[in-house]
């Protein structure tokens, strides 16, 4: 009889247990509701930053890179956005990087493209995961589209870094070619003299 209440204590004891810590567990869940809730009608980012301009080169090598100018496009329009048009414009983003990462031109198929791009690449994922959590940290939030601009600025640099380099090599070496030609001229033409002093 005795072993029995000791049983019925126990069984008492863990059933209140199971209760109590039950009961902590669902207060947890308002508060995500709350979390969940709150207002993100502001929009995000940097509403002045502005976006350096390619030069001519670049703009016509970019021309026939697929998707681009849709990335170009997103990137103008993001700073500023709501969370609801970042979560569908980042989405977008991974989109246009993955293309780009794919088939990038010839002209601009170096390293340091390539390293920028993919810097951009990496940057628009982890936005597009922390756009994705629940709770959103809005501080986080802005860190991440403050960093995808920055490598975005710096990938449009490096292009336009790339193509001036191209112009500049490509005048040093027309220039080269006719310093060459002159002297060829006149070592021709001094050969000629000769020449005809021989002659003489």
């Amino acid at each position: 009889m005795r072993i029995r209440n000791v049983l019925y204590l126990l069984s008492a004891f863990l059933i209140f247990s199971l209760l109590f810590s039950s009961c902590g567990k669902s207060e947890e869940k308002p508060a995500e509701l709350f979390e969940e809730a709150q207002d993100f009608s502001n929009g995000f980012g940097d509403k002045t930053m502005l976006f350096p301009k390619l030069i001519s080169a670049a703009e016509t090598e970019v021309s026939s890179w697929s998707v681009f100018e849709d990335f170009q496009n997103e990137m103008k329009t993001l700073n500023g956005s709501t969370l609801a048009e970042l979560r569908v414009k980042s989405e977008r983003l991974r989109l246009h990087t993955d293309s780009l990462r794919k088939k990038i031109p010839e002209a601009l198929a170096t390293q340091p493209i390539k390293s920028r791009l993919l810097v951009v690449d990496s940057r628009v994922n982890l936005l597009d995961q922390e756009i994705n959590k629940s709770p959103i940290d809005s501080l986080t939030l802005e860190e991440h589209l403050r960093e995808l601009t920055t490598a975005t600025v710096n990938f449009y640099l490096q292009i336009n870094e790339k193509l001036q380099k191209d112009k500049i090599d490509q005048e040093r070496e027309e220039d080269e070619k006719k310093e060459l030609e002159k002297q060829k001229r006149f070592l021709d033409s001094v050969y000629q003299a000769e020449l005809k002093d021989q002659e003489n």
